[in-house]
């Protein structure tokens, strides 16, 4: 975290009457003086004054300064710049089905801390938002929002009303009724999520929003598929799917969770044809013996290396099926031999499809079992599977059990278990694998080569931090196959595909009929393909549109494409990508950050953007992930309502690059604490009537002392910042600022008064001006330097005093300080002289405005020659009678009250 001064400090003199000198005028009524400085010999240089408000305050920033930002066109990305001064982000679109968490505030934040400062930094940064508003997501949210299920057999209503509330039956609807009841759902949650982005002060181009199920997205996302298809990298296959039986659709592997289940081991016995003894077998899921194809074990088991080849009949159902040989089999689980079941689980998959087996699928799509036995049941298995059908498999869990119970062949009682089971990440039951039809995009899961290609693509990018890159190659490494885009869903983008019908009304899947580019976006439902006719929908020697959509992640995965204007703005494409940066948490580098890259290695042979930067999880205190289904996530309203959006900012930017970070409400009362701190001693600042930064004018040790320390701070700010190390920078910023409000304010207040009441000290008669010029070109860099972090009060200050937008302002560099000529360690010397005598009256109760008589300050040679240049500083600050500097033996500086 950010090193802070607690408020209670010296530092709250910006706002103390007790450190403001007798007669002093009020800060904030300074009167007003022309812009610029004069040296005239008859009159007293002449400033103009801040506009300061009687009483600033940081409540209402957000709204203020959010309408003024986007009427001014602050952030709108600048088409004429050349592609050098282009830095082009890539954010991942939100899902508006629901409500954000303040981990995705503190992700969207780091991303938006990079943009302000590239801005400064003099480049056009290219910045959209987008929404992510189809998927299964967003039908989930509209069924139990309005109360209504899709039927797609159903017409079109164009009358239909949804129910005012929710029933516990639902209504059916047909599909372009649900569509339309999603686009107004999801509408209504843009425009909370886009107030809520503007209240934490996203400086994103509103102009550039975009909507994955908006036209342009579909059109590309439909593209992209035809181009997939048309180099046979995409493909349709009848296979072994993973099913969500609850969404009623297939999931990918980048979409699945593992969760803990209450599950039970129950041992069967197979009776071998010899008359030998039982082979036993433990398995959590009986219901699935129906349909078992083989047995297997590890081929060098020598407990059944001499059944490898023989057959054996399965308990209940009489199915014979052979005792097989493979690898994959764990000697050491259960009985060290295992049923092969189509489909259990991924790893009967591997052994279906390696061993060659046949398929015996009794689960559908419904969670059922089906009412059709598969083949090889024996007449009395077939009776027993009676007795299953159309059960959910948990009740036909139940009632295996009991018939196995029955004939002998369960031994002894299942033994209560809990394991790790597959879910689909939104779903609520466990996963099955059924048989279906599917469309997938090959992505290096059963191709080395594009495996290899991908991994390549990994090193090539630029990662911060850089061992996120370990958790891509695990990812691509560990694929065990293509990527599954279709879903049997209603609100997404079609799969833009139709199939001719024969004679029997069956569609042909190997002739499919295609689009043309220039008529994309399609929704095969209600288009028509060319050379047919809507009556031809769905009869003999007509066509059938596909039924399915693309994964939300199929459309999401080409956002730099949507962006930038593929294929439809080539000069916006030339200037914007590859993109600069890509940003997002690290759970979905599996998913959006890899999909990325494979679609556009497989399109542009290239990667989508030069650089991933990659945020960490916000935890709850048990370290947990912060997540909506897990009811733990804070949402942001609340903490920004009760601290402000600079506050939840600061809190974000001490997340580091790719770290979790513990949410503690508490740390948001020291990240407003900051920004009334910052509020406070600028105002205190501007009525000292310094506004004037002119290096030129800053002639004393101390000052340039404090200008020599910031800029050191430039120099770490700028190069933390230029590594995407926003949480460095702002360390570095805070720091000095801290030292700058507790001691330089305290040292040069007294020096910058007599300027403002035009007194001179005639031995040094530049020494006021000096303090003023140096307190203004501190505050000028402080405020650029906290403005990425903390926009809203930074821009409240900055139009006090300037014209413009801070944010618009250029990032300080060294040279602004004339270089910075002095000592930067005279501050620090003279600081711990002053805070020994704050200490000293701190222990005794008295006044910080309270005099001390003496003060003996003994040291190395080095260190009172800097203490002797800031004497009069020191005495007028601590109150101090007299001052003794001795040269002593001490390694370090010794201090002596008196009172």
């Amino acid at each position: 975290m950010p090193s802070t001064r607690p408020a209670s400090s010296s530092a709250e003199t910006a706002t103390s009457t007790e450190h403001t000198p007798r007669h002093a005028p009020s800060p904030a009524r300074v009167a007003p003086h022309a812009l610029g400085h004069t040296h005239q010999a008859d009159a007293r240089p002449t400033v103009r004054a801040a506009r300061i408000p009687d009483k600033p305050s940081l409540d209402g920033l957000e709204a203020k300064w959010a309408p003024i930002w986007e009427e001014r066109g602050a952030y709108r990305f600048d088409r004429s710049a050349p592609r050098e001064r282009v830095f082009s982000i890539n954010t991942p679109p939100p899902t508006v089905s629901g409500s954000l968490h303040v981990g995705h505030v503190f992700s969207y934040t780091h991303t938006d801390i990079v943009a302000r400062y590239q801005r400064m930094r003099g480049r056009a940064v290219f910045y959209p938002i987008g929404w992510d508003d189809n998927g299964l997501a967003t039908e989930r949210r509209v069924q139990n929002y309005f109360g209504v299920r899709c039927d797609p057999s159903l017409p079109y209503d164009p009358t239909y009303t949804p129910p005012a509330k929710p029933s516990s039956r639902p209504e059916t609807i047909s599909r372009r009724n649900f569509v339309e009841l999603c686009q107004r759902l999801t509408a209504e949650d843009e425009q909370a999520f886009e107030a809520l982005w503007r209240q934490v002060g996203l400086s994103v181009d509103w102009s550039l929003l975009y909507t994955t199920n908006g036209e342009i997205a579909r059109a590309a996302s439909q593209r992209a598929f035809l181009r997939n298809l048309a180099r046979g990298e995409a493909y349709q296959a009848d296979a072994p799917t993973l099913w969500d039986v609850s969404f009623q659709t297939a999931v990918a592997q980048a979409e699945l969770e593992d969760r803990e289940w209450p599950g039970a081991f129950h041992r069967l016995a197979f009776h071998r044809d010899d008359g030998g003894d039982p082979i036993l077998i433990e398995t959590t899921r009986p219901e699935l013996l129906p349909a078992c194809v083989a047995l297997v074990a590890h081929p060098d088991d020598d407990r059944y290396r001499r059944l490898f080849g023989s057959t054996v009949r399965t308990p209940l159902f009489g199915a014979r099926v052979p005792v097989l040989a493979h690898r994959l089999a764990d000697p050491t689980t259960g009985t060290g031999i295992a049923m092969v079941c189509t489909f259990g689980d991924t790893t009967d998959v591997t052994w279906w499809r390696e061993l060659k087996l046949p398929v015996r699928a009794v689960v559908g799509r419904d969670g059922r079992i089906v009412a059709q036995p598969p083949d090889g049941l024996s007449e009395e298995g077939r009776r027993a599977y009676a007795e299953l059908a159309g059960l959910p498999v948990a009740e036909a869990r139940r009632r295996v059990a009991e018939l196995l119970r029955q004939s002998g062949d369960l031994v002894g009682e299942p033994r209560p278990i809990t394991h790790t089971v597959k879910f689909y990440e939104r779903g609520d039951l466990p996963l099955e694998i059924v048989t279906s039809r599917q469309w997938y995009v090959r992505n290096g899961g059963r191709d080395p080569e594009l495996r290899q290609a991908l991994l390549a693509r990994g090193r090539e990018l630029a990662w911060v931090p850089p061992f996120m890159r370990h958790r891509y190659e695990h990812w691509v490494e560990g694929l065990t196959g293509d990527w599954l885009i279709s879903r049997q869903r209603f609100y997404g983008v079609p799969i833009p595909v139709w199939y001719p019908l024969d004679g029997d009304g069956r569609p042909d899947y190997d002739h499919p009929i295609l689009p043309r580019e220039d008529q994309l976006p399609v929704d095969p439902a209600s288009d028509i393909p060319d050379g047919y006719t809507e009556e031809q929908r769905g009869q003999p020697h007509g066509f059938l549109g596909d039924p399915d959509i693309m994964d939300t992640w199929a459309t999401s995965s080409l956002t730099p494409q949507i962006t930038c204007g593929w294929e439809r703005d080539p000069d916006l494409w030339a200037r914007t990508f590859p993109m600069d940066m890509h940003a997002h948490a690290h759970e979905i580098i599996r998913s959006w950050l890899f999909y990325s890259v494979v679609r556009s290695h497989l399109e542009h042979d290239s990667l989508p953007w030069r650089r991933a930067a990659i945020s960490g999880f916000v935890v709850d205190p048990d370290r947990k992930k912060m997540s909506k289904s897990k009811g733990n996530a804070t949402t942001p309203v609340h903490v920004l309502r009760r601290y402000g959006a600079d506050a939840v900012r600061w809190r974000a930017a001490g997340a580091r690059p790719g770290q979790d970070s513990p949410f503690d409400e508490t740390q948001m009362k020291v990240g407003r604490r900051l920004a009334t701190k910052l509020l406070n001693a600028s105002r205190f600042v501007l009525g000292l009537g310094a506004v004037n930064p002119d290096p030129g004018l800053v002639t004393e040790p101390l000052d340039r002392a404090t200008l020599a320390a910031l800029a050191d701070t430039i120099d770490t700010a700028t190069a933390a910042l230029d590594a995407f190390d926003y949480t460095t920078a702002l360390e570095a910023t805070e720091r000095f600022f801290w030292e700058f409000c507790d001691d330089y304010l305290e040292l040069v207040k007294d020096r910058a008064y007599a300027a403002l009441r035009g007194e001179e000290d005639p031995s040094n008669p530049a020494a006021p001006e000096s303090a003023r010029a140096s307190l203004a070109l501190a505050l000028s860099v402080v405020l650029r330097l906290f403005a990425p972090v903390m926009p809203f009060v930074t821009e409240e200050v900055w139009s006090w005093w300037q014209e413009g937008s801070v944010h618009n302002a250029p990032w300080p560099t060294r040279g602004e300080l004339a270089d910075a000529p002095g000592d930067a360690t005279l501050l620090a010397a003279v600081g711990s002289v002053l805070s020994a005598v704050r200490g000293f009256k701190s222990a005794r109760r008295l006044s910080m405005r309270a005099d001390v008589t003496r003060v003996v300050v003994t040291g190395p040679a080095a260190d009172v020659e800097l203490l002797t240049a800031a004497r009069r500083d020191l005495q007028a600050a601590g109150r101090i009678g007299t001052l003794e500097l001795l040269v002593g033996d001490t390694a370090e500086i010794d201090v002596r009250v008196e009172s």
